[in-house]
């Protein structure tokens, strides 16, 4: 016969586990707990956000409401409000003969610049992302156009260009690859070609710092195991390096396009001496409709420039759509 054996729990261990199990937090108590924890009282959220709101109000918000306000207005040629215009200033800009011919160069001028640095972006950023002597010392010199002022060096172009004196007319001369020297900034067909050498020239730098950071993002056990599998140089650019690049390929074209548009000084300088529009883009041509025009009507420059912010932010809206800017981001 089995004998039974029946186990009395101790009272004290039994009361401890009970301790035990009293003292542990349930899940959902855990979770209600880093909820208040994670909680911030909105008048402290509003404080630390209180410099940020007041830049944006000073600088982006309250500009903006003042340009819509000049924009319907009716000034003097000395720029003294004379009353409401109503939307005849935005009726003027539309019916503007020079209108056409100034929207084709804004074109031109955006498309130009950024898809010849995008290209030359991406094959400087491999160059400068491969081991040298003396990588440092040329990124470095890569930032200086950037760094640089950009009158500074629209004005140092203004004398490259020179017809008399110009550097590059000496160099094409000596080589003798001209007869006589070019015209850059006074020859209509010379002077857009002139003035998208300056913009790559001056939006180079910024974009093959963002391709190379792009570049250090790609893990090397990819490159790796597509060089394992055969993959050559031009297979392994095309299958892997441009679609991990698509991150820093969105951002360098938004942030190109918009600097690019809003390029005043590079425009301004070196089309100064021609009059007219030939040559000008919208931002010039709303500079142009205040201070250097027959027309001086600020209320015309203000309707130009609400038609440009609503211009730019169409392009970059259509863009973004066309791109999938989640899916490209979220990567």
């Amino acid at each position: 016969m089995t004998e039974s054996t029946t186990v009395t729990p101790d009272p004290a261990t039994t009361a401890g586990s009970g301790r035990g199990r009293s003292r542990m937090p349930s899940r959902a108590g855990r979770r209600r707990r880093a909820g208040r924890i994670g909680q911030v009282h909105p008048l402290v959220a509003l404080l630390w956000l209180a410099p940020a709101l007041a830049l944006i109000l000073g600088v982006v918000l309250y500009p903006a409401i003042k340009l819509f306000d000049a924009s319907r207005g009716e000034y003097s040629i000395t720029g003294l409000r004379k009353g409401d215009a109503g939307w005849t200033n935005y009726t003027k800009v539309l019916e503007h003969p020079d209108l056409g011919t100034v929207l084709r160069n804004t074109v031109v001028w955006v498309v130009a610049v950024v898809a010849i640095t995008i290209v030359l972006s991406l094959a400087l950023a491999q160059f400068l992302s491969k081991s040298f002597p003396g990588r440092r010392f040329v990124r470095w010199a890569v930032i200086i156009p950037w760094a640089a002022s950009l009158v500074i060096t629209s004005q140092l172009f203004v004398l490259l260009y020179d017809y008399n004196y110009g550097i590059i007319n000496h160099v094409l001369l000596s080589l003798h690859l001209i007869g006589q020297p070019i015209d850059f900034l006074g020859d209509d067909s010379w002077t857009m070609f002139s003035m998208v050498v300056v913009g790559v020239f001056v939006s180079l730098p910024f974009t093959i710092f963002v391709f190379i950071a792009g570049l250090g993002a790609i893990p090397e056990d990819v490159m790796e195991a597509a060089t394992v599998d055969g993959a050559s140089p031009w297979q392994r650019y095309r299958n892997i390096t441009l679609p991990l690049m698509r991150p820093a390929l969105m951002i360098a074209t938004v942030l190109n396009v918009i600097y690019v548009f809003n390029s005043f000084p590079i425009v301004y300088t070196l089309n100064d001496r021609n009059p007219g529009y030939l040559h000008d883009t919208t931002i010039t041509f709303m500079y142009k409709l205040a201070f250097k025009s027959q027309e001086k009507d600020v209320g015309m420059s203000a309707a130009a420039g609400i038609f440009n912010v609503v211009l730019i932010l169409v392009v970059v809206g259509i863009y973004l759509k066309i791109i999938n800017w989640r899916e490209e981001t979220s990567r």
